[in-house]
């Protein structure tokens, strides 16, 4: 088993058809964002679900996409993990619906909430199992994102950034060679778990006609987070991560790194001492999308040919929680 690995075999994304223009907000607040929001985080337009879309439906059909690019049946899926802090229902998993959808028959299930860490610690719980356990050949990893429905649109702070969408990874096993994941970290600062969310629905405050009067069941900006966390972790991460794997940080092909503010990428990479063009960026035309902003990154750079196999690819995600993770695979 100890040759045994994880690879991304296939990718795949998928974003609703509804295009929300920054002009939108204009109009909507009866101020100018389009400018604050082109020159600071670089968000020209957003997706939003429409009335009828949920979100097993995005990630239902990234999901497809990710089997097919993958050449991997539904049936041959032993794990289906789900990444969500929007999910389909309080109970049960959106993974089971997903399974359902799907006709994966012989597929666990099971959905995590590292809000928009999620994905990467999908993706590090995905290769683990692949790692260590035989059974598990192909596993099917899911980033969903359905924002849109937890949003006030009186405030701006929240509903100019955020968007839905989804993206998906097939990881399946190889037992020799030397690609797939290297190395992980997974890191909380639970200390900030109260500054950013969405505070109603769950078990300490369940959704009664007083909290939707208050509105307190939609996303949240409690506080202000310090400008220097997330560059100062994420570059911590990258750094350590690549010291496990015995390269430089240079060595990277491709960063996909969380999408919510481009000048924190900047930043990171700035202090690794690595060019801006080497991230993968797709905030500019999807918004914010949270967990599945990472996987619709890859499968942009699958689509654009911007990575080869044998390439060294640095994942980190950051959420609220704070949930940090990282992983770093040979692609």
């Amino acid at each position: 088993m100890e040759n045994r690995n994880a690879i991304i075999a296939g990718t795949g994304m998928y974003a609703p058809p509804k295009v929300v223009t920054n002009s939108y907000f204009n109009e909507l607040l009866g101020e100018d964002v389009d400018t604050w929001l082109r020159n600071n985080v670089q968000i020209y337009e957003r997706r939003w679900t429409g009335p009828d879309e949920s979100t097993a439906d995005l990630a239902e059909k990234a999901g497809l996409m990710a089997l097919e690019n993958a050449g991997v049946t539904a049936a041959d899926l032993d794990l289906i993990i789900i990444s969500t802090d929007t999910p389909e229902f309080v109970s049960p998993s959106t993974a089971s619906v997903v399974q359902n959808r799907l006709g994966a028959l012989n597929a666990g299930t099971f959905d995590i909430n590292a809000a928009c860490a999620g994905f990467v610690t999908a993706l590090d719980m995905a290769a683990k199992y692949i790692k260590v356990d035989s059974q598990y050949k192909h596993i099917l990893v899911i980033g969903a994102y359905n924002m849109s429905k937890f949003l006030n649109l009186k405030d701006k702070k929240t509903v100019t950034l955020f968007a839905d969408g989804a993206g998906a990874a097939v990881l399946s096993a190889i037992e020799t060679g030397n690609g797939g994941m290297l190395a992980s970290v997974l890191e909380s600062k639970g200390e900030y778990n109260e500054w950013m969310g969405i505070y109603a629905g769950g078990a300490k405050t369940p959704v009664s006609v007083k909290v939707l009067e208050e509105k307190t069941q939609l996303l949240q900006f409690v506080h202000k987070f310090p400008k220097e966390l997330n560059p100062v972790t994420w570059s911590r991460m990258i750094k350590e991560l690549c010291e496990k794997a015995g390269i430089d940080p240079d060595d990277i092909a491709r960063f996909y790194i969380t999408q919510i503010n481009i000048n924190a990428i900047h930043e990171t990479l700035d202090i690794l001492g690595v060019k801006h063009d080497k991230a993968e960026y797709v905030m500019h035309y999807y918004g914010y999308t949270g967990s599945a902003c990472i996987p619709m990154a890859l499968h942009q750079s699958v689509e654009n040919n911007a990575i080869n196999r044998g390439d060294y690819l640095m994942f980190i995600g950051s959420g609220g929680g704070l949930a940090f993770a990282g992983a770093l695979f040979k692609y």
